[in-house]
């Protein structure tokens, strides 16, 4: 295919998706600035913000921790899964099969399942007969261990595949050539695997941490209910019988927006910085 009409597919399907995004965020930038009330005259002010300028530090706070908490949980036992899926065998066929299989499962079920697991009266604690009052508070709990466990769980899985995929179309040649230029397993590991393998690692705990970051059912089903994460307290705002917390929702959703933006431009400043980009 040319690149001509290569460019014109891509504008296809890429116009449609950027005037759905450019519209709903501008949508959401002008209600959260009281451009477009639900009720009442429309008035340019920062009166929303304001509004839930109180628990924005404590409800940031808790976002960006279980996002970076779960996207390193995530990478590290993905990327381990990713290398051993590359170097072939019996092993590598069970974890595609298992990545596969967990891919699939929606994120409400997910976090069902892992309710069930982790509660003081979920399975493992009816496994080991611990009382419900000296089991820990993962469920619930001050450390948000259950929602941080099944977010890396599930996106483990994703960081897995595509890692291995991007490796297996680029390792083969350059490990060969170092193993006979007299490189060891380790020499080759920090060489070449990692090196070919941080672009895909980098974008993968991008989407990871950006998807973890405005995910709404998990938090709101596993976690606690005060501090809330950022994504639950915009749900929450949406959904009051008053609408005059419309404009606070979207002001919640609009530093959602920003912090995304930002972890992506980073990921592409690092992107643009290595040496297999370059």
């Amino acid at each position: 295919m040319t690149p001509g009409p290569a460019r014109f597919l891509v504008l296809v399907a890429a116009i449609p998706a950027a005037i759905v995004v450019v519209g709903g965020l501008g949508f959401t930038v002008a209600q959260s600035l009281g451009l477009l009330p639900l009720v009442g005259p429309a008035r340019l002010s920062v009166d929303a913000y304001t509004g839930v300028a109180s628990e924005l530090p404590s409800s940031i706070a808790v976002s960006v921790g279980i996002a970076v908490a779960s996207t390193t949980l995530a990478v590290l036992v993905g990327g381990t899964a990713a290398v051993l899926i590359v170097a072939g065998g019996r092993l590598a066929r069970v974890l595609i099969g298992l990545g596969a299989a967990t891919v699939t499962v929606p994120h409400l079920i997910g976090a069902a399942a892992i309710g069930l697991l982790l509660a003081d009266s979920g399975l493992l604690a009816r496994t080991f007969q611990v009382p419900p009052t000296d089991w820990p508070s993962l469920v619930g709990g001050p450390w948000w261990v259950a929602v941080i466990l099944e977010y890396a769980w599930k996106e483990a899985a994703f960081v897995a595949l595509v890692v291995a995929g991007t490796l297996t179309t680029r390792v083969a040649r350059f490990d060969e050539t170092a193993a006979v230029l007299g490189a060891n397993r380790a020499t080759r590991l920090r060489l070449v695997l990692l090196p070919l393998a941080a672009p895909s690692v980098i974008l993968t705990g991008a989407i990871t941490f950006i998807y973890t970051l405005g995910s709404y059912e998990v938090a709101w089903l596993l976690g606690r209910t005060y501090p809330e994460p950022l994504s639950v307290m915009a749900v929450r705002l949406y959904g009051e019988v008053s609408l005059t917390t419309r404009p606070e929702a979207a002001a919640v959703a609009v530093v959602i927006v920003t912090l995304s933006t930002l972890v992506a431009a980073a990921a592409f400043t690092l992107l643009r910085r290595s040496a297999v980009w370059r």
